[in-house]
């Protein structure tokens, strides 16, 4: 759905990591999508990939200087709420973050954001509205829940995921809280949403492996490409 204009190997790109987990091709893309100008991120970066909580938040510091003021993101995750299926698009209204490390430890620069940022609204009511009106304008089923973040690479225990749901999360993942905490700080107005890829708390014995995790994810980019390319029509870019 993206009109590629240019196309920026990250490793040509200065400080910034390199991708090493399968289904991240590591490219910056600046493109038109639904006659806005985007920059696109091929690939994110872990902090269980060696990278440092700053590196992994890195991109957005260097979209931030490019001028992009709105951060949509999307991750895949998997699904603590017992009435979520395989599949389900969670929009993120929450997230917890004491389970990982916050980007903005160390020293502050005032001149990229606040030393204590507001977090009680990290991610922008107003889109969230948007989408679910686009959502339902689409006939497209949405959940909506809060995200908990980890540092991974090990999937969660089954004691684990029970506790991620005492403690009001739905959905559990390895990514996103670091980069919106930096957009936060950088003054973004951020929408996430999560592709729900396997269940935590289910009735069966069975494992969970990455190459399933793939398999569902794939299977609902067509519902996260027509959601996403709504939005961005949307938007005053």
């Amino acid at each position: 759905q993206i009109k590629a204009l240019a196309t920026i190997p990250y490793a040509d790109i200065p400080h910034f990591p390199v991708s090493t987990v399968e289904g991240h091709s590591g490219q910056l893309i600046l493109g038109e999508l639904a006659g806005k100008k985007v920059w696109v991120m091929a690939g994110r970066f872990h902090f269980y990939e060696g990278y440092s909580a700053q590196q992994v938040a890195y991109p957005v510091r260097v979209l931030h200087f490019l001028g992009v003021k709105t951060l949509l993101l999307s991750n895949a995750a998997g699904g603590v709420n017992p009435k979520f299926s395989v599949g389900d698009l969670m929009i993120i209204k929450d997230h917890i973050s004491q389970f990982t490390i916050n980007p903005l430890l160390g020293k502050n620069e005032e001149a990229l954001g606040t030393r204590f940022p507001d977090m009680s609204e990290p991610y922008s009511k107003a889109l969230i509205q948007k989408v679910k009106a686009i959502a339902a304008a689409q006939n497209l089923p949405l959940q909506e829940g809060v995200y908990l973040g980890v540092t991974g690479p090990t999937f969660e225990t089954r004691a684990e995921y029970k506790m991620i749901h005492v403690l009001g999360g739905d959905a559990v993942g390895m990514s996103t809280v670091q980069e919106t905490i930096v957009a936060v700080h950088c003054g973004m107005q951020v929408f996430a949403i999560s592709v729900i890829t396997d269940l935590g708390i289910r009735e069966e014995e069975n494992t969970i492996t990455h190459e399933e995790v793939l398999e569902a994810a794939h299977a609902a980019e067509p519902k996260l490409t027509q959601l996403f390319t709504a939005l961005v029509a949307e938007l005053s870019l």
